[in-house]
């Protein structure tokens, strides 16, 4: 038997609590040929994770991701009934998914995040990840759009470490607010991120991080002299 790039996971409503079927990309079917200056992987092929990482429950619609927490707050689950359930048309994002069923998920994924107040870095993380997308149709406006909102939530993890206990260090997040202001043209405050990355290295071992820091920062103050 053949086996194929995706596989079925079964996953439980966070929300609901009833169980829906969700497409995943085997690890050994994804390559990455590059990686951008905001992380953003470039894939040797077609199949893209990136595509599968939300997770839409086709009974209420609630959209998660792995990073979101199991806690809803008192009254939020009625919020959400509210706002997203009962508007609902059932809706099965099981299968194989396009650029578009891609997008429209992780646009739920945001505003269901939103609605249960979800840490600022999940939100962020997000928020990138939508960005990316629509970069990868070029969609400048829109992935602009998209990494403002990301930059604004990694500040605001930033100020509240509510990074802390996931998979990213504070290093990175200072980071990204940097490069995605550079990326939306915020100069200022993407000059003034870099710095705070390279005031780092002597306390950090994320050496490549500080390299990459460095190099946009002195990419930065270079156009700055030539203007």
């Amino acid at each position: 038997m053949e086996i194929t790039p995706y596989y079925k996971k079964q996953i439980e409503c966070i929300h609901c609590k009833k169980k829906f079927k969700s497409t995943k990309t085997r690890a050994n079917f994804v390559k990455v040929k590059e990686t951008e200056s905001d992380f953003h992987p470039i894939y040797e092929n077609d199949i893209n994770p990136l595509f599968y990482n939300v997770f839409v429950c086709e009974h209420c619609g609630f959209s998660f991701t792995e990073d979101f927490s199991k806690y809803f707050a008192p009254g939020l689950k009625e919020i959400i009934d509210e706002k997203i359930s009962s508007h609902w048309k059932a809706h099965n994002f099981s299968g194989e998914r396009t650029i578009e069923d891609a997008l429209q998920a992780y646009q739920l994924g945001l505003v269901c995040g939103n609605l249960k107040k979800e840490k600022h870095i999940a939100l962020a993380g997000l928020a990138l990840r939508t960005a990316w997308l629509y970069r990868s149709i070029k969609n400048e406006v829109q992935e602009k759009r998209f990494m403002e909102i990301s930059r604004d939530q990694y500040i605001e993890s930033f100020s509240t470490e509510d990074y802390t206990g996931t998979s990213m260090t504070e290093i990175r997040v200072i980071y990204l607010i940097a490069e995605l202001s550079r990326r939306i043209d915020d100069r200022d405050k993407a000059i003034r991120y870099f710095s705070k990355v390279i005031e780092m290295q002597r306390n950090s071992n994320e050496v490549k991080i500080i390299e990459m820091a460095k190099d946009q920062w002195k990419q930065m103050r270079e156009e700055n002299v030539n203007q």
